[in-house]
């Protein structure tokens, strides 16, 4: 946990007055940690019931960490927290507890270093924060966004292909090991290449089941073109539609990084009958951050599930400059991957964010009944009108549409 910084005579802590290269928010792994340090308890209890809201009408219940998952920690140098999400009581259903993890990370070795070394390394990296993960009775991990590279997908170089691998290799290999040992269901984001069809890309996510089987995969619905990220430049829009996985303990789907711009998106997972839907991602602090969070959970609210954010850290420098065709300067990274992994359930609450600037595995306890109760209590379900959305979209997507636009008569009409 942060200290406060030192006050200069202004009353200015003196890492606000510059800009920081380290990732931090003046000093602090995250703006939740900074509001905790800086406001007296009364008033930061207030603030923390407004950015993070309430479930079940009472503040987020911390876990205890169990030891070995301290001490891993603490070896390994990566942030822990722990939640529970509790639901209402029911007469006809016992609770549906899942115990959930999600696993943000730096990549380990320069992007200058042999390909295969660089793997290792990420897969050496992350092994103790599994095993803490593990050690904790996660149910379901979840890793970030193409969690075995560096995220190459700015610089237009084709030899970053690389990296891309079957969805049975290597990465895959490596975690159904984890999924047998700790009786757990991993979702693997990797870059896939399809042999059976040309060695196709993908960005995909590989579902393994808790005894280590592979229950299927998810392609990448959304390609974005947008600044650095020109990552249709390695692979294209996924054809597996919005599969949601049926696992040992619950329903998930996996929307990945830039889908979650798109509320259509989330709503098929949902109307899939998605219990959890995971976000892995792979975004920037000036791209992005304001957005962070917001949409998964907006995206919680509107479709009655919990959704899993999940971003990486760091700032990724590769050997050759690039650019972005946005008029500016060549560059040689994208920018800080600002973490911040959180949580978002179905009643408006969610857990704080794990650090913007440290590897960090975030557990979360998550009561499954409560996407029931707030599909009963808001009705989104069964006030929606899905006729009238389909009727426009079949429209919408055809040559000769012509937007539903009204105009005053008098708008156009020249007055004396």
């Amino acid at each position: 946990m942060e200290t406060k910084k030192e006050v200069n005579e202004n009353g200015n802590s003196e890492d606000s007055s510059r800009t920081l290269t380290d990732g931090s928010i003046c000093g602090f792994e995250s703006l939740y940690r900074l509001l905790q340090s800086s406001l007296s308890p009364e008033i930061f209890k207030e603030v923390s019931r407004l950015l993070i809201g309430l479930n079940c009408g009472k503040a987020l219940e911390p876990l205890t960490i169990v030891e070995t998952a301290k001490g891993l920690s603490s070896q390994h140098d990566f942030d822990i927290q722990a939640f529970r999400f509790n639901a209402d009581k029911e007469i006809l259903r016992e609770p549906r507890i899942v115990r959930v993890g999600l696993i943000q990370n730096s990549i380990a070795l320069p992007t200058t270093a042999p390909f295969l070394d660089q793997k290792k390394a990420i897969f050496q990296k992350l092994k103790p924060i599994i095993d803490a993960a593990g050690a904790s009775g996660v149910n379901i991990l979840c890793l970030q966004e193409a969690w075995m590279m560096p995220f190459a997908f700015c610089t237009r170089e084709k030899r970053w292909c690389e990296f891309a691998e079957p969805a049975d290799g290597e990465s895959t290999q490596f975690l159904q090991g984890f999924a047998r040992k700790y009786n757990m269901v991993i979702v693997n984001p990797i870059l896939e290449r399809d042999l059976k069809h040309g060695e196709t890309i993908w960005n995909t996510a590989v579902i393994i089941g808790n005894n280590g089987n592979i229950i299927g995969k998810h392609r990448k619905n959304h390609i974005p073109r947008v600044g650095d990220f020109n990552e249709s430049t390695y692979y294209m829009e996924g054809n597996t539609g919005h599969p949601v996985f049926e696992t040992a303990y619950g329903k998930i789907g996996v929307n990945i990084c830039y889908g979650r711009h798109h509320p259509l998106n989330w709503l098929a997972f949902g109307l899939n009958g998605a219990e959890i839907v995971f976000n892995p991602s792979a975004t920037v602090g000036e791209l992005s951050e304001p957005m962070w969070p917001i949409e998964a959970r907006n995206a919680a609210i509107a479709n009655s599930y919990f959704v899993g954010s999940i971003n990486r850290v760091g700032t990724e420098v590769f050997p050759n400059p690039f650019t972005s065709g946005d008029g500016k300067p060549q560059h040689a990274d994208f920018g800080h991957f600002y973490g911040s992994s959180h949580v978002s359930a179905p009643d408006a609450s969610c857990t704080p964010s794990l650090s913007r600037n440290k590897d960090g595995l975030l557990i979360s306890d998550m009561d499954l009944n409560l996407c029931r109760q707030l599909k009963d209590k808001w009705g989104f379900r069964m006030t929606a009108r899905y006729e009238l959305y389909a009727d426009m979209l079949s429209r919408y997507v055809k040559p000769d549409f012509e937007p539903q636009v009204i105009s005053d008569p008098l708008l156009h009409k020249n007055h004396l």
